[in-house]
């Protein structure tokens, strides 16, 4: 039998609904800001349509928390040398640190985010990143999800005609140690429609319809984030929620509160109301060279301020009829949005709002007063942290297995369940004038090397710092070398 497909939730390994992933289309409606036209009246009776000016603030929010959660200077170490070397080179010809930010941002967004290592056609590891709506659990445990599928579309031109393909890649576990890998192509002519069941060949002719791995691989070779906190949409789903869903009602208010404020400045454009003798008609000429009737009044055509006044008010002569913009209404209701905003979301009062208390001059002070987007931070970081771990155990698993490279040589033969440490950099949320006191006594107490004292507080590397040492050593005088060179002089 021909399988097909409406959805890829009607495929019966989904062990989750639609409704989770219609929730996600709306979460990316906001972070991209797209969202269908406004339909009016004119003045006329027409009905014309024209685009909403959303605020954005879904993908500022995003981008701000996903900046103070991660950055480059995030250290990544096992605490096997062999491990932390080849973990460290696949890292960096990812360049996972640059481009995990901008993952994490749509993480946050959508509720969530995958990440899977793979073997290239040069024998290379390299990461494919799976959004919230690629990524599709099959069963999950009660700390992590250990079964899943991936989704990528493709689109192609037949006949003058897009068709969608979409590639289907299950993860399963199909003993205690026998993981399978399933791939399924599925083709259709309509956008909203996954289709068909097609032959692999069609666009991945050196693709395996089934693999399988016995006794090979001890943990899932892939890696799923989910936002903190529970999802209180769907108790029984394994995904996250999405910064729209926390704050839905919000979003949507400040959104139209934008719309309607843009609207009024264009609108408000000044109008100047003028009586009807100060028009002039327009002449024109019949075949006959007679002057034909009824022709409208025109006016200067570099001026669009002009309105006709007829009746009584035309009588008062030249009239201003521009309106009020009622900017100070706008901004007050958007600084109380704003605030229950901020409060929803997990950010302090005043990281958005129109009515800031001032900068922050210190780092102590940031601590203190954006207390509660450091506690958002650390909730995030849990979540990171252990994504990033399970990612490189993931790398080391697939560097592990010797067939899946050209040569059927393993690139890595040591221990896979090795311990991770991740150090994310605090940035403003550390008072580095403080932490450098700090480590100052440590160095006193003999507790911390100087050598770790000059690269962590100066930014030296291990060379510039050893080079300190010695200067400093060299300009320091030696009182106890006389005393150790040279002979003791006799007492008689």
């Amino acid at each position: 039998m021909v399988k097909q497909l409406n959805k890829i939730t009607d495929d019966e390994r989904i062990a989750i609904s639609q409704s989770e992933y219609d929730r996600i289309d709306v979460n990316l409606k906001y972070y991209q800001n797209k969202f269908p036209k406004v339909e009016y009246m004119t003045s006329n009776g027409y009905k014309r349509r024209r685009p909403f000016h959303g605020s954005e603030l879904d993908k500022k929010a995003c981008e701000r928390l996903a900046s103070i959660l991660f950055n480059e200077q995030c250290e990544i170490s096992a605490k096997d040398a062999e491990a932390n070397n080849f973990i460290e080179s696949v890292l960096v010809q990812n360049h996972f640190n640059q481009i995990f930010e901008e993952k994490l941002e749509t993480a946050i967004a959508l509720g969530g985010v995958a990440a899977r290592p793979y073997v290239d056609d040069q024998d290379n590891i390299r990461i494919a990143w799976a959004y919230a709506k690629q990524f599709y659990p099959l069963r999950n445990n009660t700390d992590r999800i250990s079964e899943a599928a991936f989704a990528s579309r493709t689109v192609k031109t037949e006949n003058d005609m897009p068709v969608y393909y979409t590639l289907l890649e299950f993860h399963e576990w199909t003993g205690p140690t026998s993981y399978k890998i399933t791939n399924e192509l599925y083709r259709s002519e309509q956008v909203d429609v996954i289709g068909m069941q097609v032959s692999l060949s069609l666009l991945y002719p050196n693709m395996q319809e089934v693999v399988v791995f016995d006794d090979i691989i001890e943990a899932p070779i892939f890696a799923y984030l989910k936002t903190p906190g529970r999802n209180s949409k769907n108790l029984e789903s394994p995904l996250g929620l999405g910064l729209a869903d926390r704050a839905l009602v919000q979003m949507k208010t400040i959104n139209q509160i934008y719309d309607q404020f843009y609207r009024e400045i264009k609108l408000g454009k000044r109008k100047i109301g003028i009586p009807e003798e100060f028009l002039r008609s327009e002449i024109a000429y019949n075949a006959d060279d007679s002057i034909s009737e009824g022709m409208p009044m025109v006016f200067d055509t570099d001026q669009d301020v002009y309105v006709k006044l007829r009746g009584d008010s035309a009588d008062s002569g030249i009239q201003n009829l521009t309106p009020e913009i009622r900017a100070s209404q706008y901004h007050d209701s958007l600084d109380i949005l704003l605030r229950s905003f901020e409060d929803y979301v997990g950010f302090s009062a005043g990281t958005f709002s129109l009515s800031s208390n001032g900068s922050i001059t210190t780092a102590t002070e940031v601590v203190s007063n954006n207390s509660k987007t450091y506690q958002t931070r650390s909730s995030y970081l849990t979540q990171v942290e252990g994504f990033i771990k399970d990612l490189c155990k993931a790398i080391l698993e697939v560097a592990s297995i010797g067939e899946l490279f050209s040569d059927g040589q393993a690139r890595y033969t040591g221990d896979v369940d090795v311990e991770i440490d991740t150090h994310f950099d605090d940035g403003v949320f550390v008072d580095k004038d403080k932490q450098k006191e700090e480590e100052r006594t440590d160095v006193a107490a003999s507790i911390m090397p100087k050598l770790q004292y000059l690269m962590r507080n100066y930014g030296l590397s291990e060379q510039e710092a050893k080079q300190w040492l010695k200067q400093v050593d060299a300009e320091s005088p030696d009182f106890s070398a006389n005393s150790i060179d040279e002979e003791p002089e006799e007492v008689e």
